[in-house]
């Protein structure tokens, strides 16, 4: 069954009283489907452009541009329970617009747990049989902000919705068969208990950083803090600013004026408004800082890293589900330099979560000779580590 022919366009309420009287229109719904269209790829700060409402072929198109009170809809979904897909991406827009459910599910965590899509589309298809109309491409590079928005634009994100709760039935039924509920219970409250993703940016992650020398790394994190403050201050997405490909290079080699920047990559709005500010933060930064982790990886780390990896690997595929999801790769080699000296220290090192340990333990602490008492194996013959 084609999902474009169970939901016409609906239109996009602007008036605060439109919006009560549509939303008593879905007041059976429960639990009720929501999504969130965004327009800040340009922006530091998560911004809703369009807030889509509803479950069983009908739908509400809410715009959060045009109505500044959103208390109607916040009283609405906070007596439901709310399946999202990737709440991720959606509960901070939602709650820069006033809107905070209390009661939130999420497809996309669920099926990933149990070996599924992840996509919406093809998790729609694998699990109820409907198939997309073809428009996701283009819907995601689609301007949510402008105004009006064409019927295809409403059509596709009504149809977003209208099948969430059904879905999120289905997993739900099979999160419990597969005795996998509380692995679910589990990733949402440590998803709700993140803080926001402004505050989770860290300059260590960076891609290229780790290659970089104590003096580089001391001007990439001076770059970086700049970069953040300019990018709040402004509500300029960092990338606007200053790219991290092109953050790396200024770090290795630093140019010795603001004019050199628009040679060596950055845009030239960005040098025109922030390239004072990115040359004092050169000029000011450390003469050198320290590395991120203790010692240097070894060959002989490495190889115990990528042993973890293979175990991991194996764990994941006898239960169906990718290997990310029961434990990151980023996390292994940092894990191994930590040198942990029994099963508390590893699982702090690897920071796993009570289901995913559970499963991780035992390999884990075996491939890193940690005994069942919680120390570093001794070798017999000349008493020591293993």
């Amino acid at each position: 069954m084609s999902r474009e022919t169970m939901t016409d366009a609906p239109p996009l309420l602007t008036d605060p009283g439109a919006l009560a009287a549509h939303l008593a229109d879905l007041d059976d719904l429960d639990p009720v489907g929501v999504d969130v269209e965004r327009a800040d790829a340009d922006r530091y700060f998560r911004r809703a452009a369009l807030i889509q409402v509803g479950g069983h072929g009908a739908a509400v198109l809410v715009d959060p541009l045009a109505i500044d009170d959103l208390t109607a809809l916040d009283a609405y979904l906070r007596e439901r329970v709310v399946v999202l897909h990737a709440m991720e991406n959606d509960l901070a827009p939602l709650a820069a617009a006033g809107v905070a459910p209390s009661r939130v599910e999420d497809t996309a965590v669920a099926a990933a747990l149990l070996g599924l899509p992840t996509g919406l589309e093809p998790l729609l298809a694998e699990v109820l049989g409907l198939d997309g109309n073809g428009e996701k491409e283009r819907m995601q590079r689609a301007d949510w902000e402008a105004r009006p928005l064409d019927a295809a634009m409403r059509a596709y994100a009504a149809a977003d919705v209208t099948d969430l709760p059904e879905l999120w039935d289905e997993l739900a039924d099979r999160l419990e068969a597969t005795g996998r509920r509380p692995w679910y219970d589990e990733e949402v409250a440590a998803i709700r208990a993140q803080p926001p993703i402004e505050e989770r940016r860290d300059w260590s992650r960076v891609k290229g950083v780790g290659r970089l020398r104590d003096d580089a790394l001391g001007r990439a994190k001076a770059l970086w803090r700049a970069r953040e403050r300019l990018a709040r201050e402004t509500d300029t997405a960092p990338g606007r600013i200053l790219g991290d490909r092109v953050l790396i290079s200024l770090a290795e080699q630093p140019p010795s004026s603001v004019r050199e920047l628009g040679r060596r990559g950055v845009r030239r709005q960005a040098v025109r408004r922030f390239g004072a500010d990115l040359i004092a933060a050169l000029e000011g930064a450390p003469p050198s800082t320290p590395t991120r982790h203790a010692r240097r990886a070894t060959e002989a780390d490495r190889a115990r890293a990528d042993r973890l990896r293979a175990l991991r690997a194996d764990v994941a595929e006898g239960l169906g589900i990718d290997a990310g999801v029961l434990c990151p790769s980023r996390v292994l080699l940092g894990a191994v330099l930590a040198d942990p000296h029994t099963p508390e220290e590893l699982r702090e090192a690897v920071g796993l979560r009570t289901w995913q340990w559970e499963l991780l333990a035992e390999p884990f602490c075996e491939a890193l000779d940690l005994d069942q008492a919680g120390t570093a194996a001794v070798d017999a013959d000349d008493g020591d580590p293993a």
